[in-house]
């Protein structure tokens, strides 16, 4: 492992506590030392209070912060003699002890400090370092890890047996550290837990940490046990409908949609075809602060049934303390065939699964090779687990977004309508997918709830692999905004020749078509029941001479969402459709078209931009939102419905 401090950068940060965002960054950009929120830092600051006085203050990594882009308000500034003073009781409850940081803060906005403040305020050194460095990890979760862990390091770290972090955890920590430190101790060792190191200055602790870890990598390295993996023969299939069926079974037992993304390589095959993958994918997680439930499921059937009633059996008997609904569904399946599939209540949590098993994964293959992996014992698990602490955060957590768990894909998508149904969505909590012919949609977000595709929808492989990546990335469909189209340029029927009819008709109607096809199976194992939305036209009922083919098109794609809508309400699919007119801020109202139009009825552009009865000017957010609400709760009861968003048009009227 490689030092990443930079002189030139670390200049940049010229205080104690600018010193400690720097290295915590670096820390924070190596994820085999911290991954998602996890490790801490902290530095001690003498600083004066309001009234004078000299304070010595501990800055320490604050809830709901990651190392990789903390600053200085991610760390929380908590008194060190209080927190010295609590480190002598005999004992102290978790929720008593968060109290008691929270009252020693001297900034009332700061974050939550982190359940290890006591534990660092005990340490006599100006910064300490933790991380849960996968090398140490590694070697502590064999049975012979402790005579490993003094093999690498001699005296030259204190060592602590596992203990659940809190009070308990500081508190044992600062009577061995007490005891056992000299002055050539550079770290401490939690066992199954992680590693710290301490310095004087920010680039001593933090290079410290480098050193040390690189130490347990050479020891892997030299015992052949960094497991390389062997290449797999991927075989192309379509998996899309068994890992719908999967989401859709994990939703049910949950209670609420979830995500469920699916990793299918090498890496991921190798290790769920291992012929001894039942016993070592049960052992637990490789570290208390990633409790992740892996299940090794063949595709679906009785198995999968079993599992989580087994589930529910056991920690239904076990979890008298525990104070909410007990969610029986794994966080990890493994599968000979699917390789290895995350879920979460959205998607960044599943794609924070997806992170943290990759690497369980490499810390099992190399802990077996080494020796045998051992996590922690069950108990020790399900402590952690329904941790009073724990539970606290998740009452915290409030109402999720109406679209959590749940999966949209939009046409059209990278431009006008279909992009403010992109951001409607989110919005509400869902994932989504945006297909569109131009390549910019593939970078329209970077955020693990977005997947931009780009798409030639007249193209049916291209429709039916785009909806493969979406079940694939995300576990289904659940909402579906159809939304992609052309407008060609005003043309009277004695002028229209068959080629641009049938273009017009080829994007506009029979490309959704097969998107509706093929989306039937999906959007019917949506946990809370599919939902498709049209994007018509005021064309529908109110056709314009000059529009032959856009509106024929409209029009027919209006009545296919109706039939649907009848042979789809026992699928508990519900389709509606909406109007808009005159939406200018979009693709299809080009410059041309609006001098075309607005000449055609004798008026100006800007006059025709507000030509309704409302005389506002229509965009593509207000049609967004409105297609997003369809999707919603107020239209459980709503199918076969026609909408205008056009200001009031007095045709249509």
């Amino acid at each position: 492992m490689k030092s990443l401090w930079n002189q030139a950068e670390a200049d940049r940060y010229p205080t104690d506590l600018e010193q400690r965002v720097y290295t915590s960054q670096l820390l924070g950009r190596n994820p085999s030392l911290v991954l998602h929120g996890g490790g801490n830092t902290s530095v001690k600051i003498q600083e004066k209070n309001i009234v004078g006085k000299d304070e010595n203050i501990l800055y320490v990594k604050g809830s709901g912060w990651d190392l990789a882009t903390i600053e200085k308000e991610g760390f929380s500034p908590v008194r060190i003699a209080h927190l010295l003073e609590l480190a002598k009781l005999e004992s102290l409850s978790d929720p008593q002890m968060v109290n008691e940081l929270k009252t020693q803060m001297t900034r009332a906005s700061a974050p939550s400090p982190s359940v290890e403040t006591i534990l660092h305020a005990t340490l006599p050194y100006k910064y300490v370092d933790h991380t849960h460095a996968d090398a140490v990890v590694t070697i502590t979760n064999t049975p012979s890890g402790l005579a490993r862990i003094r093999e690498i390091y001699g005296d030259r770290v204190v060592i602590i047996p596992y203990i659940m972090p809190g009070f308990d955890l500081a508190r044992l920590c600062a009577e061995k550290f007490a005891a056992e430190a000299h002055d050539r101790t550079d770290g401490m060792v939690l066992m199954n837990h992680g590693i710290f190191s301490f310095g004087a200055t920010a680039r001593e602790a933090y290079e410290k940490m480098i050193e040390l870890v690189t130490l347990a990598e050479d020891y892997i390295e030299k015992q052949e046990a960094k497991v390389a993996f062997a290449p797999v023969e991927i075989e192309e299939k379509s998996l899309s409908i068994p890992l719908a069926q999967m989401r859709s079974q994990f939703s049910k037992a949950a209670g609420f949609p979830v995500i469920l993304s699916n990793y299918r390589n090498e890496k991921t095959l190798a290790f769920a075809r291992r012929e001894d993958i039942s016993a070592i994918s049960q052992q637990g997680p490789a570290t208390p602060d990633h409790v992740i439930r892996t299940k090794r499921i063949p595709l679906l059937g009785r198995d999968l049934d079993a599992y989580i009633e087994d589930y529910k059996a056991y920690y239904g008997a076990h979890a008298s303390e525990a104070t909410t609904m007990l969610d029986p569904v794994p966080r990890v399946v493994l599968d000979a065939e699917l390789g290895m599939c995350a879920v979460g209540k959205n998607a960044k949590s599943a794609a924070i699964v997806a992170d943290i098993y990759h690497h369980t994964i490499d810390i099992i293959q190399s802990s077996t090779a080494l020796e045998q992996y051992q996590a922690l014992p069950a108990k020790d698990i399900f402590d952690v687990e329904y941790w009073d602490l724990e539970q606290a955060k998740l009452r915290k957590g409030g109402k999720p977004p109406a679209f959590s768990g749940e999966i949209a894909l939009v046409t059209g998508a990278a431009s006008g309508i279909g992009k403010a149904c992109v951001e409607s969505l989110l919005a509400r909590g869902a994932a989504v997918v945006g297909l569109d012919i131009n390549s910019k949609i593939e970078e329209l977000y970077s955020r693990p709830d977005f997947l931009g595709i780009q798409c030639d929808v007249t193209q049916e492989k291209s429709i039916t692999d785009a909806i493969s990546q979406t079940v694939g990335k995300f576990g289904g469909l659940d909402i579906l905004i159809l939304n992609a189209g052309i407008f060609p340029a005003s043309r009277p029927i004695a002028q229209l020749n068959t080629g641009e009819w049938q273009k017009v008709m080829g994007i506009n109607l029979d490309a959704n078509l097969i998107l509706l096809r093929e989306c039937h199976p999906f959007l019917k194992l949506a946990p809370q029941g599919g939902r498709v939305v049209i994007i018509g036209s005021k064309n529908v009922p109110a056709p314009g001479p000059g529009a032959a083919a856009y509106s024929a098109s409209k029009a027919a794609l209006n009545q296919l969402m109706r039939v649907a809508a009848l042979e789809w309400g026992q699928d508990n699919i519900r389709l509606n459709s909406l109007h808009p007119n005159a939406v200018f801020d979009t693709g299809i109202w080009t410059q041309e078209v609006l001098e075309n139009r607005a000449k055609h009825y004798g008026i100006t552009v800007e006059q025709y931009k507000t030509n309704n009865v409302l005389k506002v000017e229509v965009n593509s957010r207000t049609v967004a939102e409105l297609a997003a609400e369809m999707c919603g709760t107020l239209f459980t009861c709503t199918t076969a419905a026609q909408i205008p968003v056009d200001g009031g048009n007095e045709r249509v009227i």
